[in-house]
């Protein structure tokens, strides 16, 4: 697996892994037609070494595997690396499971679920990159929902936009930071990692979602 180097943040540089409070430290930005998006910088400590340990194996063992998909009539590889934990199998951290079990307590009364997914994508370097797209496979594509993306590795630019079109606002993620896209998001916002041409290093998107939501 090809991935450039990671420069570690010199304001995380600590051991220990781990999630700060939630409560009083996340800040919410109204969009429109129904669509939120809450803010919570550095939730995750430690995000450099769950990097590590997430792209190197060991315990973690994470298997990145690649996908080709059809684009303008010929099949292409997607550009990043991508693995899916589903509700009943094994994760690959427990401070993955963790985060998933405070935001399902923190966001309880809005989302009358629990998280229960998690998805993940690496980008390797700054040719990787998502298209604009919102998750609306399931429920997602009628009913309000929740995503939450914990970023690590280097900060990327999430893009987001109303469907359609329109003025577009973009979220700098990187070293623990939490974004979660909740309301009519997935369905009348899309979102985008685009790519970049600056050198940059590699970024993993943790994404967990409730049942039935890709």
């Amino acid at each position: 697996m090809d991935v450039a180097a990671l420069q570690g943040s010199l304001l995380d540089q600590v051991d220990h892994v781990g999630l700060r409070s939630l409560h009083g430290a996340v800040r919410r930005t109204p969009l429109s037609r129904g669509a939120w998006v809450d803010l919570r910088p550095g939730w995750l400590t430690g995000a450099d070494e769950l990097f590590t340990r997430l792209t190197l194996g060991g315990s973690a063992g994470v298997e990145w595997r690649g996908e080709r998909r059809m684009m303008y009539d010929r099949e292409v590889d997607t550009p990043r690396l991508l693995c899916f934990y589903g509700e009943h199998e094994p994760w690959p951290d427990p401070v993955v499971e963790r985060a998933r079990a405070e935001l399902s307590a923190y966001y309880r009364a809005e989302l009358g679920e629990p998280f229960r997914t998690a998805g993940m994508c690496l980008y390797r370097d700054g040719r990787d990159s998502v298209a604009w797209h919102g998750d609306r496979e399931g429920r997602a594509s009628t009913h309000d929902t929740m995503v939450a993306i914990v970023s690590i590795g280097s900060p990327r630019a999430l893009a987001l936009r109303p469907q359609g079109g329109g003025e577009s606002m973009r979220f700098v993620l990187g070293h623990g930071d939490l974004l979660v896209m909740g309301g009519s998001c997935q369905r009348t916002w899309e979102h985008a990692i685009p790519k970049t041409t600056r050198p940059i290093g590699p970024r993993i998107s943790i994404q967990l979602r409730p049942r039935g939501v890709r």
